[in-house]
């Protein structure tokens, strides 16, 4: 009788002879090399999701817990950073992975009839090798129906156009305009790393939606320091039907097999550009105050200021001008120079400063800070010393001229005086320097900086001459030595028509200027050059598709997106001359107010910031070239005018991608293109062609 074995109907018995078996043993034995084992290709592809408890789009809820399963061990990466769950809860929700599973537990009593979104975003990652599963979002309701419609977009920077990664995005039924400053977001989501949102899980109706940078995570705009972005218009959630082509291909040959339509939904709208800002209506109030030296008060504020403080020094009541203001363009930064001796002499002192200050209220109100100063004693010292040693000299040399009257009497000789007084210790010299180097560019003055403010400034001790051959000629006029502005006394340039490859000196005579303390210039000799014209280039933009009726500029920026040039747009076109050759980019910013400079938003007066906009392509401008670029400035979508090359906030797949963009000729590089008016932007397998204006 034949002993029975275990059954196992997953495999098929067959008997094989012995000398087939030996047969395969010696040759897998004789092709066997010794080695480690690869362990198989890397794991690339995300966790999928399995169930949920309840599931996905489940209707009348009532429990506060959700159970979310996957087919491999995950985990939730930065819960409370990354994961947002709408609407808010009081009481932030518990978000924890075990294994498989990821749950959400809600601390408060849940809404009723309330749709539920929970938007992972790209946390949820696989436990061995943080492969992320993109765009994950789970809902249900607590009422019989659930609310699907959405909103999608995306956030950039108003004046750099970076995809602003990781900021929220929130609307609100209540369309009064207190309730971004005061009430938390019905819904809202993050933006991912390409600056992309999808709000979801919306009802029917019209909304109000921001973007904003929540520092304090409390879900409104509590902060006026946090940047944020408004969209002028309120937004109207729909679907609407679209027809889809799809194409299989036969993965032996790689040809197309089949191609078939299918009818899906989109989301309208899903193209919404928010530009983010950050207002300079800023919490005001006195950053930091010292004491240089003896001769000067600094007074630095976190932000601009309409006015500059008014002081007073105590004890001192009825002093009146003894001091000289220097200060910054937007008054955060205070110099007040001390002219008064008697104040001078002080080791500390004690300063009544009456500014503005941001109260609890978030309003500006006047106070007043007695502030005590203490200084360094360098300057004050070497001016005290010289005195002392100057009148030690001048007593000595009244003794040297009595002997030698004493000595002529005696001898009945007339006494000729051929002593003279003279300083034999001098105050040190007023300390000035020319800011500019030894190579000066044709288009700019060349500028000085004196160590105080001035007194006195004789012009016609400067001195400006030209080689010519050999010889040094002075330069006619008319150029001038003047104030380089209001704010600063300390500051002077010189004005004049520089020539191509030419040799100048700058000779300023002693004794040209006095500062406020009496101090006196040496002398002073700059030699320079400029540079020859075959070393410039130029480049102009002649622009269209672009608005004319509103002023514009272009800034003309480095590799990395710095601007080094500023020049307003006429007629359509703009102007660089005497460029340095090099790599560049451009970008065109909307002027409103003609100022010629960016202007940030303001959500008080409604006012958007100057919108701008990149010239996709590198500039390469070589030597001695003019170059002419015709810019259509909305041929490109507005989400892919940046070149890639100064796009500082990159997608998290290109970081890890280094062999990406090798290339940074961007006049040869075609980007990817995210957005299209009908489609989600949370489809990875869907791409567009830009955002709406």
């Amino acid at each position: 009788m034949k002993k029975k074995g275990i059954y196992n109907p997953f495999i098929k018995r067959r008997l094989i002879p012995f000398g087939v078996i030996s047969a395969v043993f010696f040759a897998a034995a004789s092709c066997a090399s010794i080695g480690n084992p690869t362990g198989g290709p890397r794991d690339e592809d995300p966790p999928i999701f399995v169930r949920a408890n309840p599931a996905p789009n489940s209707v009348n809820v009532n429990r506060n817990r959700i159970d979310i399963d996957f087919n491999e061990i995950v985990n939730v990466k930065d819960a409370f950073t990354n994961v947002v769950i709408s609407p808010p809860s009081k009481q932030v929700p518990r978000v924890s992975s075990n294994g498989r599973r990821v749950t959400v537990t809600f601390q408060d009593t849940l809404l009723e009839n309330t749709t539920y979104t929970i938007d992972f975003g790209n946390s949820i990652e696989d436990n061995n090798e943080g492969n992320k599963l993109p765009s994950f979002a789970y809902s249900f309701s607590t009422g019989p129906e659930i609310d699907t419609l959405q909103i999608s977009g995306m956030v950039l920077g108003a004046q750099d156009l970076e995809p602003q990664q990781g900021i929220l995005v929130g609307v609100y039924s209540n369309l009064s305009d207190t309730a971004f400053s005061t009430l938390p977001f019905e819904r809202m989501a993050k933006t991912d790393d390409r600056g992309r949102f999808s709000i979801l899980g919306l009802a029917p109706g019209e909304y109000r939606i921001f973007a904003l940078a929540d520092l304090d995570n409390d879900y409104h705009r509590a902060n006026p320091e946090e940047a944020m972005a408004f969209y002028d218009f309120t937004l109207s959630p729909s679907t609407d039907r679209t027809t889809t082509t799809d194409t299989l291909y036969n993965l032996r040959t790689g040809e197309v097999d089949t191609i078939y339509s299918r009818e899906r939904t989109v989301f309208l709208p899903n193209d919404i550009l928010l530009r983010s800002f950050e207002s300079d209506v800023k919490s005001q109030y006195l950053q930091k105050y010292e004491r240089q030296d003896s001769t000067r008060l600094n007074f630095v504020f976190n932000t601009k200021a309409d006015s500059i403080p008014k002081i007073q020094a105590v004890g001192f009541d009825d002093l009146q001008d003894w001091y000289v203001v220097e200060k910054s363009a937007k008054n955060d930064s205070v110099t007040f120079w001390i002219t008064e001796p008697s104040i001078l002499s002080l080791d500390s002192l004690r300063i009544a400063a009456t500014y503005l200050r941001t109260d609890s209220t978030k309003n500006l109100s006047e106070i007043t800070d007695t502030l005590r100063f203490f200084y360094s004693r360098d300057l004050k010292n070497a001016i005290a010393n010289a005195a002392k040693e100057k009148e030690k000299a001048l007593k000595e040399k009244e003794k040297e001229r009595e002997k030698a009257i004493e000595k002529a009497l005696k001898n009945g000789e007339e006494f000729v005086d051929t002593l003279e007084v003279e300083d034999i210790v001098t105050l040190p010299p007023l300390g000035f320097k020319v800011l500019s180097s030894s190579t000066q560019e044709v288009y700019l003055p060349l500028f000085l900086e004196f160590d105080t403010p001035l007194t006195k400034l004789d012009t016609n001790a400067f001195h400006l001459e030209m080689q010519i051959d050999t010889i040094w000629k002075e330069v006619p006029l008319p150029y001038r030595a003047v104030p380089v502005d209001d704010n600063n006394p300390r500051k002077l340039m010189i004005e004049y028509p520089w020539g191509f490859g030419m040799q100048y000196k700058l000779t300023v005579d002693s004794l040209a200027a006095t500062g406020i303390y009496g101090l006196e210039t040496n002398k002073l000799e700059h030699s320079f050059k400029t540079k020859p014209e075959e070393e410039y280039s130029s480049i102009i933009f002649n622009i269209s598709n672009f608005t004319d009726t509103i002023p514009a500029f272009i800034e003309l920026l480095n590799t990395s997106d710095a601007p080094v040039r500023r020049e307003k747009v006429t007629n359509n076109r703009a102007e660089f001359k005497y460029v340095t050759p090099g790599k560049y980019y451009a970008r065109i910013f909307e002027d409103h107010n003609g100022n010629g400079l960016f202007d940030t938003g303001n959500l008080d007066s409604i006012r958007q910031p100057d919108v701008s906009y990149y010239y996709p392509k590198l500039i390469n401008i070589k030597k001695n070239w003019d170059k002419e670029e015709t810019w259509d400035v909305f041929a490109t979508a507005v989400d892919m005018m940046k070149p890639y090359a100064i796009l500082k906030n990159k997608p998290e797949s290109d970081k890890k991608n280094k062999n990406r963009n090798k290339n940074t000729n961007q006049e040869e590089e075609d980007e990817e293109e995210y957005f299209d008016p009908k489609r989600n932007p949370f489809d990875p397998n869907d791409r567009g062609n830009g955002m709406r204006y």
